[in-house]
C-alpha cells in the first residue's frame, strides 16, 4: 500500500492519499528509492498534496537514498509553496543533502533568489553552513552563479543577512576573490561593501 500511497502523492491525488491514510497506508513508508509520499508530492510539485500528508502528521525530516527529504528538494529545484509549508510545519534546517548542504546552499546557487529570502528571513538556517565542496551558500553563488541579477541579489541578500563575507573555499579563495576572477563587478562591490577583502 506504501507504493501506491507515494504514487498517489506524486500525482496530487490529494483524495486517493487521503483514503489510503484512513485504510491504514503507512505515511511514511518508503519506495525502492527511500521516498516518503511527502517527498514523492514534492517531486511533482504537489503543494495540495504536501499540506495534506502535513496535516495527517508525516515526517519531512526522512531522507530518501540521495539524501534528499521535501525542504531539500524544494529548495534546491526552486518549489516556494513547499519550502514554505515545510518551515512552518518545523523542517529540520541542519539536515544537509548529499554535498554535505543545507537548503540554503543549492537555492543560493541556482539562482532562486525568492527562497533565499524566505529561508533567511522565516527559518533558522545556518547561513555559513559548509558543505563537503568546502563552500558556503555565498561561495556557491558566486562560483556556480552566471554573475547575473538572481545571482546578484542572492550575494546582496546574503551579505544583508550577516553572511561572513571573508569565509574562504578549502583553497583559501575568498568569495571576493572568486567575484573579481569572473569578472562579476556588481557582485565584486556588494562584497566589498560586506566588508569582503
Amino acid at each position: 500500500m506504501a507504493n501506491e500511497l507515494i504514487a498517489a502523492a506524486e500525482r496530487g491525488d490529494t483524495a486517493r492519499v487521503t483514503g489510503l491514510l484512513k485504510d491504514g497506508a503507512d505515511i511514511n513508508g518508503v519506495d525502492e528509492r527511500g521516498r516518503t509520499a511527502a517527498l514523492a508530492a514534492t517531486h511533482g510539485n504537489q503543494p495540495e498534496t504536501f499540506k495534506a500528508l502535513l496535516d495527517a502528521g508525516a515526517d519531512i525530516n526522512i531522507r530518501d537514498h540521495r539524501s534528499d527529504n521535501p525542504l531539500l528538494y524544494a529548495g534546491a529545484e526552486g518549489m516556494p509553496e513547499i519550502v514554505k509549508l515545510a518551515v512552518e510545519a518545523g523542517a529540520d534546517t541542519a539536515l544537509t543533502n548529499r554535498y554535505g548542504g543545507t537548503a540554503l546552499i543549492p537555492a543560493a546557487d541556482r539562482g532562486h533568489a525568492h527562497i533565499v529570502q524566505y529561508l533567511l528571513e522565516h527559518s533558522d538556517v545556518n547561513i555559513d553552513h559548509v558543505n563537503n565542496l568546502g563552500w558556503t551558500a555565498l561561495l556557491e553563488a558566486v562560483i556556480l552563479g552566471d554573475g547575473g541579477s538572481n545571482h546578484t541579489e542572492i550575494v546582496r541578500l546574503l551579505t544583508a543577512h550577516g553572511a561572513d563575507a571573508n569565509l574562504a573555499d578549502k583553497d583559501g579563495i575568498s568569495p571576493l576573490a572568486h567575484a573579481q576572477n569572473r569578472g562579476y563587478s556588481e557582485i565584486a562591490a556588494i562584497l566589498k561593501e560586506a566588508g569582503a577583502r
